[in-house]
């Protein structure tokens, strides 16, 4: 079910045939060289190149950086920006401007390039072209030439049975590869097979399809130290069958701030989540809401939501100590294979003390989205692709500069703030009260678990032991 990068765009591929104009007669039809390549260079190259950006495992599949290979795609290109499925973006517009990876056309960009597929995609006077943008080489790192490199410690062999599959493995930092504690400045994954379909390495961050790198603002960093201990999630996800088993070994990239580099602001991570929902058969509009509160003064710094399939839309609200609310982010048409990074530019976006910020998530379970595994099952809590989530991950640093809290190693440290379904408690609590170890379980003892934890508050008892 893992779509490639701008599948529509392929699906919707056909022989381009000469369009018949249907500009004004007054008006100059736009050329490839003078109109056309402009906007692609700022809005679609990064990604639309050779050895272009990877982002969470999704990368184009075409360039177009030039006419030979651009035209072929014309038609597709203006459909797909008349929909306004490209660029990939699916915040609000009523939120255009807020973010700063942002990737909108304005109206005239868009009509630029409809019109020139509708007028037969003229290549016009090479000589209007625009310098070429000289990409810097950075081996595939779209951080740059990284400071450490790091991988899941072995190659894994993904079976040609295996649809949905969830792998644990585990890894130490030496003393060789780290000598001395470091801050980090950005973090880049990058999956070593096509079936990978999302990554979690505690306390270094993870991928989803659609996620860009990890970089800091300057003055805000999270922790590394010699010894720690990473723990790589890795799910996979491919069509079963004969011949399609592949290897992996997947790896993230680390650049640090220079030796001795103190941050203003350590980076914390605060992931509100319900685990206690149940998504009726055929219902298309299923929703769930959780608040979590901010003791201290905090500066936001993006948002992550995070579902599968059935995802609908995502919300988050925040609500001040004054009485006041205000919208943070809307995603009307949340898509599975575009989990984006909302982030705010620097400095980030204060907040007082006492702040709730609210999220409510939406489900549609019914015959109506076509990317339902199947609209007849009531869909609970998982790991597998064709279960559900409700992750709403709010990436957020103190506001007090040189506060260092108590877990300040890596992306996935928070910083205290209280919470409702906090999954890092949960882990805990099984740890402590029944020397359950979360990270080694295999989904089925997982999803055993949670129905349990699901029926014990319902009754009021043991959630786990079921008394």
């Amino acid at each position: 079910m893992k779509r490639l990068l701008f599948l529509t765009l392929i699906v919707s591929l056909s022989a381009l045939p000469a369009l018949a104009s249907n500009n004004n007669a007054d008006q100059p039809e736009p050329t490839f060289y003078e109109d056309v390549l402009p906007v692609i260079q700022e809005n679609c190259q990064v990604c639309h190149r050779e050895g272009g950006t990877n982002l969470g495992g999704m990368v184009a599949p075409m360039a177009f950086t030039d006419y030979k290979s651009t035209r072929p795609w014309a038609r597709s290109i203006a459909r797909q920006v008349e929909a306004g499925l490209m660029p990939p973006w699916h915040a609000s517009h009523e939120l255009d401007g807020v973010f700063v990876n942002e990737r909108l056309l304005t109206d005239a960009e868009r009509k630029t390039l409809v019109s020139w597929a509708k007028a037969g995609a003229p290549a016009g006077d090479v000589a209007d072209a625009p310098e070429a943008i000289e990409w810097p080489e950075t081996h595939g790192w779209s951080i740059g030439e990284p400071d450490l490199v790091l991988d899941m410690g072995e190659d894994f062999f993904v079976e040609d049975h295996v649809e949905d599959e969830y792998v644990y493995f585990q890894t130490e930092i030496t003393e060789e590869q780290l000598p001395t504690k470091r801050w980090i400045k950005a973090v880049e994954f990058r999956p070593g097979s096509k079936v990978v379909h999302h990554i979690i390495t505690r306390p270094l961050g993870g991928i989803a399809p659609g996620n860009t790198p990890t970089v800091h603002h300057d003055g805000f960093a999270t922790l590394l130290e010699p010894g720690t201990k990473l723990t790589w999630q890795m799910h996979y996800h491919k069509e079963p069958g004969e011949g399609t088993g592949v290897w992996d070994r997947s790896s993230v990239a680390l650049k640090f701030y220079p030796e001795g580099y103190e941050p203003q602001h350590v980076v914390l991570n605060e992931p509100l989540t319900r685990f206690d929902f149940e998504i009726p058969a055929g219902d298309p509009n299923y929703t769930k809401t959780v608040t979590t509160k901010f003791d201290r003064d905090s500066i936001l710094i993006g948002y992550t939501p995070h579902m599968h399939l059935r995802g609908k839309s995502a919300r988050y609200v925040a609500k001040y100590p004054d009485g006041s609310e205000e919208l943070l982010l809307d995603v009307p048409r949340y898509d599975f294979n575009w989990q984006t990074d909302y982030q705010y530019p620097a400095p980030g976006k204060q907040i007082p003390a006492g702040t709730e910020i609210e999220l409510t998530m939406s489900w549609d379970n019914s015959a109506d989205n076509p990317f339902n595994p199947d609209p007849t099952k009531t869909v609970t809590y998982g790991e597998p692709t064709t279960a559900e989530m409700m992750f709403g991950f709010v990436t957020y640093a103190d506001a007090e500069a040189g506060y260092v809290p108590e877990n300040a190693g890596g992306l996935f440290s928070s910083g205290g703030n209280r919470r409702q379904a906090d999954p890092e408690r949960m882990k805990k609590m099984l740890k402590e009260r029944f020397d359950i170890d979360w990270d080694t379980l295999s989904p089925e003892e997982r999803q055993e678990i949670i129905q349990r934890f699901r029926g014990g508050r319902r009754d009021g008892g043991d959630a786990v032991s079921g008394r």
